[in-house]
């Protein structure tokens, strides 16, 4: 292994770890998996006799003797213990679900529809009705209020920036 376990120096960004592909190597914790993967390009008949650790990719193992390194590796612990904190999380979600439910709609939008006594508002539009039936909520006659002498354009009030070249030049001069 390329690291012993030590709980205080675990921690210690400056601490020396030899590397597993060249033994003449002593590289700071800190840039050590930087390290690893520049020398295994560089080392590619090491790389292939060793196996890297399922719980901690610092941990390069003989291919021989990576199944005795998973059943001890330090850090199998801390792995598991976070995969059992997340199953427990996820049950404790899945009880907490919301067991609301929403109540029996009322509502029937045809019904209302052949029940309405009155003509539904339309702006800018009268409606003559012999009968409540939707077949004769039917437009007749379009008025507007505008007064005389008023029409309603005949377009929206938008000009293309493009066409316009008043404004063109006034971007310009912004």
């Amino acid at each position: 292994v390329a690291d012993t376990y030590n709980p205080t120096d675990s921690l210690d960004p400056e601490k020396l770890l030899q590397c597993p592909y060249d033994k003449n190597h002593q590289i700071r914790a800190c840039r050590f998996p930087y390290h690893l993967i520049k020398c295994r390009k560089n080392h590619p008949d090491v790389a292939s006799k060793l196996a890297t650790c399922p719980f901690n990719a610092r941990h390069q193992v003989p291919r021989a003797e990576i199944s005795h390194h998973i059943s001890s590796c330090d850090d199998r612990s801390c792995i598991e213990q976070d995969v059992v904190n997340q199953t427990r999380s996820l049950r404790q979600e899945t009880l907490a679900e919301s067991t609301w439910q929403c109540p029996p709609c009322d509502e029937d939008w045809d019904k209302d529809l052949w029940e309405q006594t009155s003509t539904p508002f339309v702006w800018g539009t009268t409606h003559y009705s012999d009968n409540n039936s939707p077949a004769s909520n039917i437009v007749t006659e379009h008025k507007n209020n505008l007064a005389s002498g008023m029409r309603v354009p005949k377009s929206l009030p938008y000009v293309l920036p493009w066409k316009n070249s008043k404004i063109v030049l006034l971007f310009s001069l912004c």
